[in-house]
């Protein structure tokens, strides 16, 4: 199997990168799994396949969510970087989930096998999404569908939230960002058009405790900012210090113990096979 990689994805979530990412990013609101649980038409136990399922933050999400957790049959989860799949494997336990290398458009999975297809905080650094959308037809079965889910912090609820965000966008250098929507372009390719029915789009806001080292072990886990020099980390982490101190419209839920609401939204797009 060819497993072409971002070469930032590549080193940015390695060895080392992989387990900051696994502690430092949040899971997925409740709601949003119990939406993605009324998908499918079939009745439990389900064939769930998981593309780019990173360190595992969203399978065991899943596993462990009421709605979801006896109604998953068996959870193939496929990702191309060996030290997210390590981190996976280290993390989640539970003997209906396996993983394995594999990418967007070559997961290693069987003809109409899949009830549904998750893909959580990942289909932005998708290189062709004719190719993905034609693998994802493939091993899905008649009416399974393809679930595309990401948060992103809410920019619009408070100015110290959108002052990391301008800070952290200028860092990107160029990588896919699922704030860019480039992976819209998958919506008109003739892959998709052909194989699955326009997709439905649904958001939730909402908000997680955190702290400075929360935000700036956040800050630190994306892929951009991994792999830059130890010093350059520091001058980020010593920035988003002075954003935070500042703490423009900031909202308390403990200011003695440094504990504040970090404001995200989760989107959440579906596509049902035709």
């Amino acid at each position: 199997m060819t497993i072409n990689v971002h070469a930032v994805a590549q080193t940015g979530f390695g060895t080392g990168a992989s387990e900051l990412y696994d502690r430092a990013r949040p899971s997925y609101p409740t709601e949003s799994l119990s939406y993605i649980r009324q998908i499918p038409k079939d009745t439990a136990p389900l064939n769930i396949v998981e593309i780019g399922a990173g360190s595992g933050i969203s399978t065991r999400a899943l596993l462990a969510h009421p709605d979801w957790a006896t109604s998953i049959g068996t959870l193939r989860a496929v990702d191309p970087v060996d030290g997210m799949c390590d981190v996976w494997k280290k993390t989640v336990k539970d003997s209906r989930a396996t993983i394995v290398k594999g990418t967007f458009d070559n997961t290693g999975v069987e003809d109409e096998w899949a009830d549904l297809i998750i893909i959580a905080q990942a289909f932005h650094w998708c290189p062709d999404y004719g190719k993905a959308s034609a693998e994802f037809a493939r091993i899905l079965k008649k009416d399974g569908a393809v679930v595309l889910i990401w948060y992103l912090e809410d920019r619009e609820s408070a100015d110290w939230v959108a002052q990391y965000r301008d800070y952290m966008e200028a860092h990107e250098q160029g990588v896919p960002q699922f704030r860019l929507g480039l992976w819209r372009q998958t919506y008109s390719t003739p892959e998709y058009t052909s194989l699955f029915h326009p997709q439905e789009e649904t958001e939730w806001a909402y908000h997680i405790p955190a702290s400075e080292q929360i935000v700036t072990d956040r800050a630190q886990s994306k892929s951009y900012i991994s792999v830059l020099p130890p010093n350059e980390k520091a001058k980020v982490v010593e920035d988003i210090k002075i954003i935070l101190q500042r703490g423009d419209e900031m909202v308390w839920i403990n200011k003695e113990e440094g504990t504040f609401q970090y404001p995200y939204k989760t989107y959440v797009l579906v596509s049902r096979k035709k």
